[in-house]
């Protein structure tokens, strides 16, 4: 499998996670790198009319985590660690995250991510470490489909 077909069957494998039904995600990936955006509305606010801080999380993870695994070909990746802040509150438009792996090593990836509101001011950020798990991704639900 070439690199752009592994990008699109990474794409493939999110949209088919049962959560994304409820979130609605658009999802990009290239090399070290993809962007996830999700629309805002009132079914992801907290109580004081604002986006809550797990969609934030999930935007963050999400992002890195595709940005590790396009430079895994062969197996599913997971989050060992990741470190979340939250800076800005939205409540309107379209939330945007960007995840990059700033560091790889045989058994590692370190990756960043920002999330970013409509007019593209940084409402959060996070960085995780991601490691590859005994799972194919061959078997992972939408994979290459």
């Amino acid at each position: 499998m070439n690199n752009e077909t592994h990008y699109r069957a990474l794409e493939a494998m999110y949209k088919a996670a049962p959560v994304n039904a409820f979130y609605l995600p658009e999802i990009g990936v290239t090399e070290g790198e993809s962007e996830i955006s999700i629309a805002v509305s009132e079914k992801l606010f907290h109580s004081a009319r604002a986006v809550h801080g797990s969609v934030y999380f999930k935007m963050l993870d999400d992002a890195a985590f595709f940005a590790a695994n396009s430079l895994e070909p062969d197996y599913f990746v997971l989050t060992t660690s990741f470190t979340t802040y939250l800076t800005r509150p939205v409540s309107e438009g379209r939330l945007r995250s960007v995840g990059k792996v700033v560091n790889r090593t045989k058994s590692q990836f370190i990756v960043e991510a920002v999330v970013y509101d409509s007019d593209g001011n940084e409402v959060g950020r996070g960085n995780g470490i991601f490691v590859r798990s005994k799972m194919r991704l061959n078997d992972a639900m939408g994979y290459g489909e």
